[in-house]
């Protein structure tokens, strides 16, 4: 996506072109190349048509000469998208990039990186070589990302990538840098806008402005560099290229009238010369500035980080952040442990994760694309779900556990196999829906050694229960469904336990729920008590006396922005809910509350946007607030109709004693940011973007430190933010605040106050509104269950993934099992096959600043190699023999990767 505008001039800098480079002649490096949306503006077969086209013209080019080489964008996903309608076409390409006329890649589709997770961005450069094995370009080359992640770095590292081309968010008039990750890792960066279309673009025989063009483009380069290389990305947004190499011959004599010397050339070898440029400079006392972590800064004209899309089309975000956890911390460790050898799983795999992929670039998975684009990522997302419960089904069904619903409902009992994702001891919360014989009803829950598991039991209704495979032939059974609540205590890393559940003629006492109407109290996770205000947030009374309020205030204030940014109207209006009706509901493992609100909204914006309208829908919002018994989280669930337009909801978590900055969680690290407004000034200049006090995160944010920590749990909810006390809505000295949903019905504008110009064309973008249901999970705690970082984690590691439950098929049994691998000490992230088919790979995290020791337990005949991200062994460190238990000592904020081979 550009934000270049049509006709709009490079702006000029210092001097004429000649004066400008007087005394040097430093090198201009043109690469032609495109950039490739694969859906944006248009929806994906619109665009595939002229990706055809312009592979044609490309290859045409490079057949003939006219074009020495070409950069076909950052991804791999072009090729298949050209083969899947031209296969002899694909070919031609890759015959070009075995040349060397071609590069591509190093991604299989160009993410956007902030938003998905560090597995994501590592099984995109894993299917980019995978698929285009020898080809790919040895560049970490992401411009046009809208921001960049602090473990960037550390990702390219891990594939043996030392350098970067950036540029949105990329600090201001700092051309070359040394970037690091927390972990240390370094790349060499270039910070290059990749829209230089403009520049050598032809509108004729005798086009005029050349020269003035290219002057321009030379000037503003010589001020940010003077001594050289620079770079020109000679392309752009679907634009295909019309005889580069006579154009830059052409304008050669131009440029070595100015004293530059310009020539065609690729970006591996643009990068030797920068890097062996730096080097000289760093020789003679100029090193490299270092830029440590996010890139993340509006850095003048057009470089806009376009924070907006953060909370665009919420719903993609949460059906991505759902789509990951399923196949990374289910479906690929299920394949690993019990079905490592089957290739069928193994391709299902692939194929989930390519859907998933083809959800990540920026304009799809940001929200910022025509409605058609995102009705078809639904899609996606929906198709990953299947196959990714298929794999997980199949593996267990490996593993000895048969969860198909097939034969005779159960009538006297009942098991439910429990599984553990994580590495290490974990119990907690499980909710499971259970398949009776009909009027049968569970009575009694009871674990392998005989003792009681509390529950809680809803009955759902009669139904007529369907299943078939290839070994069943379809069935039809009528059956009772229940919904089961459990409070399941801790099993072993990546084990399962069994629970027998008895089955009688009524719901036994106290496993239903008692209720009690009119109620607004429930007993606080953390000592004290938690009453509903009348604008349904909660005031926590601690055993103290002392009192916390506005926990989960919900605040909508219009928004007269786009997909791309949130623009405040002039005149605006917050509102809040209204209590209208409450209720307790309380059962062995759990006590909810549950409120009813209204929220009463402007239907949308005045006709000249400047305010929100009079005219007012009433949305019926439900909450309910979970408190289970020995969980230190408190969980909202949070659902609503929308029926409002033009308007940004937003989630509050105050804390009692602020700080300075506040955390997040990126990839791999904990990242603290610093505590900004909530939309700085307004730019008055063309071209310009406000400073937004939001980030992304992968799941958490928290505010204050220590005991005095509040830490908000939001998966697939990215845009947070912290709000000081000059701007907090509960009146606390600091909140913890995250973006629920942002209606607005344009891709992009041109009259915003927050982006001084469009990002994008202007079109209608109705579903961009979100109408309709909007459901919304998130979970708080404070004090000591998060005052430390690793404490932190932990929870929020706990609350993006569950324990899970499945019944087993009726007439069946399992035995409970411990893991065979297991950790202590550390998170993790992977367990998957390995890419070469040889073993398992496990991958551990320490996201904290504060040196820990991961103690793994693996079968005693394995083999533990350490290898990079990309599993090739790092050389760093001996083949260490598998045994009980080794330790590895990992740096704050480090990654492990190791392959596991020999297990039996």
């Amino acid at each position: 996506m550009s934000t270049t505008i049509p006709g709009t001039p490079v702006p000029a800098a210092g001097p004429g072109p000649r004066a400008a480079v007087a005394g040097a002649a430093p090198e201009c490096h043109v690469v032609t190349h495109v950039h490739w949306d694969r859906e944006w503006y248009r929806p994906f077969e619109a665009f595939r048509a002229r990706l055809v086209e312009l592979a044609e013209r490309v290859c045409a080019e490079l057949d003939d000469g006219r074009m020495k080489s070409f950069h076909l964008d950052g991804q791999t996903i072009v090729l298949a998208d050209v083969e899947a309608l031209r296969p002899d076409l694909a070919e031609r390409l890759r015959g070009h990039a075995r040349a060397g006329r071609l590069t591509l890649g190093p991604w299989h589709v160009l993410a956007d990186n902030q938003l998905v997770s560090g597995e994501n961005l590592i099984r995109n450069l894993l299917t980019a070589r995978r698929l285009a094995p020898g080809t790919l370009a040895g560049v970490g080359y992401s411009p046009d990302a809208f921001g960049h992640p602090a473990d960037l770095p550390r990702l390219l590292r891990g594939f043996g990538m030392d350098t970067a081309l950036v540029w949105r968010g990329a600090p201001d008039g700092v051309a070359r840098f040394r970037w690091r990750s927390p972990d240390g890792s370094e790349v060499f960066a270039v910070n290059q806008g990749y829209h230089g279309a403009e520049v050598l673009w032809a509108d004729g025989p005798a086009d005029s402005d050349a020269a003035g063009r290219l002057g321009d483009f030379l000037r503003a380069e010589h001020a940010r560099l003077p001594h050289g290389p620079w770079l020109l990305m000679n392309g752009g947004d679907h634009l295909a290229p019309s005889g580069p190499g006579t154009r830059i011959r052409e304008a050669a004599d131009g440029a070595a009238a100015t004293g530059a010397v310009l020539h065609e050339s690729t970006l591996e070898d643009f990068f030797t010369a920068a890097r062996t440029a730096a080097d000289a400079r760093a020789s003679a006392g100029e090193p490299l500035p270092v830029i440590d972590g996010e890139l993340r800064e509006p850095a003048g004209y057009l470089t806009f980080i376009l924070p907006g899309t953060l909370s665009a089309r919420t719903y993609l975000k949460q059906a991505n952040a759902s789509a990951q956890n399923l196949l990374e911390r289910w479906a690929e460790p299920a394949v690993a442990l019990h079905a490592p050898g089957d290739l069928t799983l193994r391709a299902d795999l692939d194929h989930a994760w390519e859907l998933l992929l083809r959800n990540a670039p920026h304009d799809s998975l940001c929200g910022c694309s025509v409605d058609e684009v995102h009705r078809e990522n639904a899609v996606r997302y929906e198709r990953v779900h299947q196959l990714g419960e298929h794999v997980v089904r199949r593996a267990l069904l490996a593993s000895g556990l048969d969860v198909r619903a097939y034969g005779d409902p159960a009538h006297d009992h009942t098991d439910l196999a429990v599984l553990n994702p994580h590495a290490d001891g974990a119990g907690g919360p499980v909710t499971v829906d259970v398949l009776t014989a009909p009027d049968r009803h569970p009575v009694a829950v009871t674990a392998p050694d005989g003792t009681s598991v509390p529950f809680e039991t809803e009955t759902l209704g009669a139904e007529t229960v369907f299943e078939a495979d290839l070994d069943l032939l379809p069935d039809s059974r009528p059956a009772l469904r229940h919904r089961l609540h459990l409070n399941v205590p801790a099993l072993p890393g990546l084990g399962r336990t069994v629970l027998r559940v008895r089955l009688g003629d009524a719901p036994s006492d106290g496993t239903v729920a008692r209720t009690v109407h009119q109620a607004r109290t429930i007993p606080a996770p953390w000592g004290g008590d938690l009453t509903a205000a009348d604008d349904a947030s909660l005031t926590l009374t601690r055993i103290d006396g002392t009192e916390l309020a506005g926990l989960g205030l919900l605040t909508d204030g219009g928004d007269s922005g786009d997909t791309y940014n949130y623009d405040p109207p002039r005149q605006d209006r917050v509102i809040t809910p209204r209590l209208v009706a409450s209720r307790t509901r309380t059962s062995a493992v759990r006590t909810v509350l549950e409120l009813d609100a209204v929220l009463d909204l402007p239907v949308g914006l005045t006709p000249d946007r400047a305010s929100r309208g009079e005219r007012t829908t009433a949305i019926p919002v439900r909450i309910e607030v979970a408190h289970w018994s020995g969980d230190p989280l408190l969980r909202w669930h949070i659902a609503l109709d929308n029926t409002a337009r033009d308007h940004r909801l937003r989630f509050h978590a105050p804390t009692a004693r602020g700080a300075d900055t506040w955390t997040g969680d990126g990839q791999w690290s904990l990242i603290e940011r610093p505590v900004r407004p909530d939309l700085g000034p307004l730019p008055t200049e063309r071209g310009h973007e406000a400073v937004c006090g939001s980030a992304p995160v992968q799941g958490l944010g928290a505010v204050g430190r220590g005991t005095d920590r509040t830490a908000l749990f939001a998966p697939g909810l990215p845009e947070t933010r912290a709000l000081s006390g000059t701007e907090t809505a509960t009146g606390a000295e600091q909140e913890i605040v995250v973006t629920l949903l942002r209606s607005v019905g344009w891709l992009s504008r041109f009259d915003l106050r927050s982006r001084t110009t469009g990002a994008g064309p202007m079109l209608a973008t109705p579903e961009a509104q979100c109408q309709g249901p909007q459901n919304f999970d998130l979970a708080l705690a404070l004090g000591d269950a998060v005052a430390t970082d690793t404490g932190l984690t932990r929870r929020a590691a706990s609350f993006r993934t569950p324990l899970r439950a499945w019944q087993l098929r009726p007439g069946t049994t399992a035995e409970p099992s411990p893991g065979e691998i297991r950790v202590e000490g550390a998170l993790l992230t992977a367990l998957k096959p390995a890419e070469n088919r040889d073993g398992l790979i496990l991958r551990l995290n320490n996201p904290t600043s504060v040196a820990c020791e991961a103690r793994v337990y693996a079968p005693a005949d394995a083999l533990l190699v350490p290898v990079r991200l990309d599993e090739e062994p790092t050389g760093q460190e001996l083949v260490r023999q598998g045994t009980a238990e080794s330790v590895w000592r990992m740096a704050p904020f480090a990654t492990l990767t190791l392959r596991i081979e020999g297990r039996d």
